[in-house]
């Protein structure tokens, strides 16, 4: 957990008074389900130790005054001004939380302004959920604050609210709803269509496996079009298929739709629905056999997204590749795709060895030196205690 004297100092120094508390979100690693939760499928995220931490005091009048310590200059509005339109940098987070609250009941008129300063370790644009883990400390923040009483799961919709219409991403619930439904040692079975979810144990620590990420310092942004056209092209393919959404095709009704639909479209639409089976097939391996079984469904998952949905680059398949072949059990990329990280289960003793062969390929390939780190499935978001 990041220390929280630094960011109360860095909050006295700007607003003067300290702190009444810190709340902390989680970014998450996507273990397996990649652009199945807009589609209303299946996904299995959990959060992971890397955090953004808002601090925040409320005020006695209707002013907003927003500061981060990784951009300079403090950002004030008033809740009298709060809407969708017009917003925009990393300021659009917080606040685009602030107006999807009001969406979700929050009576905006009746309530004070607040200081706010956030920090963050999660990597930005590394598929790690910077946005949510930020959406998700501002929303814990703010629900206790102002005494809303709104439970996580309508949090998550509201972080989600916020980065659909404000920051103008066309994201699912995943993100949001692992941040803020994570527990030790567990993923989160997340069904997008009910938002029935569902605590899974993984066993990481019984199995002696650890989840190693590969940052592969390629950076990528959802509010651009290819988060999008994939987005597009699924939707298009569940009206050419006469569903409501891909989530109601399986396995079963692929060698009707490759009659149906041109081969992209087809291609996407095959990703979506063999990476759901995936997700299920998943957890039922964890629940009978461990995570030492699962290793060959996360190669199948990068597949499909390198060849049928098409948003791998060559760092991000290097990396899998690397990875598996100096001992890793499975690798995927995890995220949006176009850029971000790799994630790799691997056996505590062989920890190194893929750490090293991954960064001895990335220097022999000419691509910028990676982040190479473990993460560990940890609680979601919530109040912390002081730390130094």
């Amino acid at each position: 957990m990041l220390a929280t004297a630094p960011l109360s100092e860095f909050f006295e120094g700007l607003f003067g008074v300290e702190p009444s508390g810190f709340w902390a979100g989680p970014g998450r690693v996507n273990l397996i389900g990649e652009h199945t939760d807009y589609n209303d499928g299946l996904v299995l995220p959990f959060a992971i130790d890397r955090w953004a931490v808002a601090a925040l005091r409320l005020r006695s009048d209707r002013t907003i005054r927003l500061a981060t310590d990784y951009v300079d200059g403090v950002v004030e509005t008033t809740l009298d001004r709060i809407g969708p339109a017009g917003l925009s940098g990393w300021s659009a987070y917080p606040l685009g939380v602030v107006w999807a609250l009001g969406e979700h009941g929050a009576d905006l008129t009746d309530l004070p302004g607040f200081d706010l300063a956030l920090t963050s370790d999660v990597p930005v644009g590394a598929g790690l959920s910077s946005s949510a883990a930020i959406e998700s400390a501002v929303g814990m923040a703010l629900n206790e604050a102002w005494q809303l009483g709104l439970d996580r799961q309508t949090l998550a919709r509201v972080g989600q609210r916020a980065e659909n219409v404000v920051v103008g991403a066309p994201t699912g619930i995943m993100d949001q709803s692992a941040s803020l439904l994570g527990a030790p040692d567990c993923a989160v079975f997340l069904d997008c269509r009910s938002l029935d979810a569902e605590v899974v144990p993984l066993g990481l620590d019984a199995a002696g496996i650890e989840v190693l990420v590969v940052d592969t310092r390629v950076s990528h942004a959802h509010a651009d079009g290819g988060y999008a056209s994939r987005r597009t092209a699924c939707e298009a393919g569940a009206r050419i298929l006469g569903v409501p959404m891909l989530r109601d095709v399986t396995v079963a009704d692929l060698d009707r739709a490759r009659t149906l639909l041109d081969d992209v479209t087809f291609r996407r639409v095959r990703h979506v629905v063999t990476e759901n089976q995936r997700v299920l097939d998943t957890v039922r391996l964890l629940r009978h056999e461990g995570p030492s079984a699962i290793g060959a469904l996360l190669d199948a998952s990068h597949a499909s997204m390198r060849d049928d949905f098409e948003i791998s680059t060559p760092e991000l398949d290097l990396a899998t590749d690397v990875a598996r072949a100096h001992g890793a059990i499975g690798a995927r990329m995890t995220g949006g795709g176009f850029g971000g990280c790799v994630i790799a289960l691997v056996p505590v003793d062989a920890v190194a060895t893929v750490t090293d062969g991954v960064r001895e390929a990335f220097a022999s390939a000419g691509f910028t030196e990676p982040g190479i780190f473990t993460v560990r499935p940890v609680a979601g978001a919530g109040r912390i205690e002081v730390t130094p």
